[in-house]
């Protein structure tokens, strides 16, 4: 994690999400809500499809954190989610987590990121702490 300099871009990070990740995500989570699952029901409550589980779309953020800075603890994330994720019946959504280092204090070490789906910001106001 050395490596990591204040400033320097983190190499942008793209996940594919599909309707069988979701019905896993469900199972593990509890979290059956149609929504994640069922087209028609997602457009009858106006959603524009199937959408990915938020904490799903966060857990991704994770692992993109995981993956640049070694496993380093966590101390903080956090977004608010301003956008669904829409999973298409065939195919995947993309998810990418992009961004760059921000600064090192003594309490950690800030990520200052950016998280679209197929171009589209879906989370906002992201916070990420790491032990640096």
């Amino acid at each position: 994690m050395s490596d990591l300099t204040p400033g320097a871009p983190l190499e942008p990070l793209t996940y594919e999400i599909t309707r069988a990740d979701l019905v896993a995500y469900a199972g593990a989570s509890g979290d059956h809500n149609p929504i994640h699952q069922d087209e028609e029901i997602a457009l009858a409550v106006g959603l524009p499809g199937v959408i990915a589980h938020g904490m799903y779309t966060l857990a991704l953020v994770g692992r993109a954190v995981a993956n640049w800075t070694d496993e380093a603890e966590v101390i903080e994330l956090g977004a608010k989610f301003v956008a669904p994720v829409v999973v298409p019946a065939e195919g995947a959504a993309r998810v990418t987590v992009a961004g760059t280092v921000g600064e090192r204090t003594d309490a950690g070490l800030t990520l200052a990121l950016e998280i679209t789906a197929d171009g589209t910001k879906v989370l906002g106001a992201p916070k990420v702490l790491v032990r640096a």
